[in-house]
């Protein structure tokens, strides 16, 4: 492809093809660079692009972020690799396979500018920069338009922090609105029953997940086991010692650093548990990787807190309130996703009584926690109300015997309802 500029002191240009162009003519190369998805993970082969950042035939600066990509595990941007202007070629909304083509750039074309003679022309309106994609997830999901929100980042780009504290803003109350006369409503004005359905791309991660939790239940020999811990002991531990424990340690004491840490001293005593299948090998942990399930707006996550039977209570919490934070946020990195030989979730924070979680493979096991009843039970010969949670353990029968999964079940609440014991190691 070739490009003819004006020059006066050139009269003639020979091409390939043998044509001759007469008068003050110059031909140059056009040189284009090609923007492909880069390698991304190790598990990754496909990415959505969900987002433009720039337009159709903007000019563009070497590292500046010109789209997002949305992976199984986390948003990404693509920053350009070289400056000039480019021309897209995916949409948002399409697939890409790691290499596949993304936009083409005109190096050329800012060098070519400079050739033309300078002319004044009317100062170009002010681009705002993108969000973040941490920072526009956050306003998307709060209503908040990017325009309103002032930037404190590189030219005025919208930060995390930024989206945070504009979230956190209170709400000035509207006035009162001044009520209409009534009206005596007529045929045509009530509402007829709407019969419209709504087509919707499933997005990355939900694709992701339900790929995942199909083949759990599809190639594992999942089951069950259920029992009910008395949560007197810790409700009381809480109580009890959460003022100073959070002076001392800036996090209170909270179920889930509690569960964990009971979890990885049964892991510890039952290395099976901790195990899963390779192909024809078992592979077995001395360590305790326990995954945490946490809700997102985009889907539910489930990043590992490592070491965990080496942790204290405090350094859990802090460890899982970072995490919750990256996630919420879309912020997680790729290693922050990997990993993990056992599984907690907690449906009892939305008022679940009952579930039967699916296995996270390759892990052989999950723990369900559900919410904490007042229940009769009887204690000592008396029937007395007592604040109980359903536990519900499932596992792979292929790795865990039926008497293995109640084993280490029990465990798990004879510590929960003794938790002293997780403090002095019996």
């Amino acid at each position: 492809m070739y490009l003819i500029n004006n020059l006066d002191k050139i009269k003639y240009c020979i091409l390939p093809s043998r044509f001759v162009i007469p008068l003050q003519y110059k031909c140059t190369h056009m040189a284009i660079h090609e923007l492909k998805v880069p390698p991304i993970g190790e598990s990754i082969n496909e990415v959505t692009l969900s987002r433009w950042l720039v337009e159709d035939g903007a000019v563009v600066a070497l590292d500046q972020p010109i789209c997002e990509f949305d992976s199984d595990k986390a948003t990404l941007e693509f920053p350009s690799e070289v400056a000039g202007k480019i021309s897209r070629v995916a949409a948002e909304g399409d697939d890409l396979p790691i290499g596949g083509l993304v936009a083409r750039i005109d190096t050329d074309f800012a060098s070519s500018q400079g050739n033309e003679p300078t002319k004044e022309a009317p100062a170009p309106q002010q681009k705002i920069p993108p969000a973040s994609p941490a920072a526009s997830k956050i306003l998307r999901e709060s209503g908040i338009s990017e325009t309103e929100v002032p930037g404190t980042g590189k030219q005025g780009r919208i930060t995390k922090a930024d989206a945070l504290q504009a979230t956190s803003k209170p709400i000035s109350p509207a006035p009162e609105p001044v009520l209409p006369e009534l009206a005596i409503p007529t045929a045509a004005s009530t509402p007829s029953f709407s019969r419209n359905t709504q087509r919707e791309k499933m997005s990355r991660m939900r694709r992701t997940i339900s790929r995942r939790l199909v083949s759990a239940r599809n190639h594992t020999a999942m089951l069950t086991t259920f029992n009910e811990v008395d949560m007197t002991n810790i409700l009381n531990l809480r109580k009890t010692y959460n003022e100073a424990y959070e002076k001392r340690h800036g996090v209170k004491i909270g179920f889930m650093s509690v569960f964990a840490k009971a979890c990885s001293h049964a892991l510890m005593e039952m290395p099976q548990v901790n195990s899963h299948i390779d192909g024809e090998d078992l592979i077995y942990h001395e360590f305790a990787d326990i995954s945490i399930a946490i809700s997102t707006p985009n889907g539910l996550v489930v990043p590992p807190i490592r070491n965990v039977e080496s942790l204290s209570l405090h350094e859990f919490e802090k460890q899982l309130k970072v995490l919750a934070e990256k996630a919420r946020s879309g912020t997680l990195s790729l290693e922050e996703m990997t990993g993990g030989t056992f599984t907690i979730t907690n449906g009892g924070v939305f008022g679940s009584l009952m579930s039967t979680p699916i296995l996270n493979e390759p892990q052989s096991a999950i723990l369900g926690m559900h919410a904490i009843v007042e229940r009769p039970v009887g204690v000592n010969g008396q029937v007395v109300l007592r604040p109980m949670m359903y536990l519900a353990l499932s596992y792979d029968h292929r790795v865990i015997d039926g008497s293995s999964s109640v084993t280490f079940l029990v465990r798990v609440k004879e510590l929960l309802e003794d938790p002293v014991k997780l403090f002095i190691g019996l």
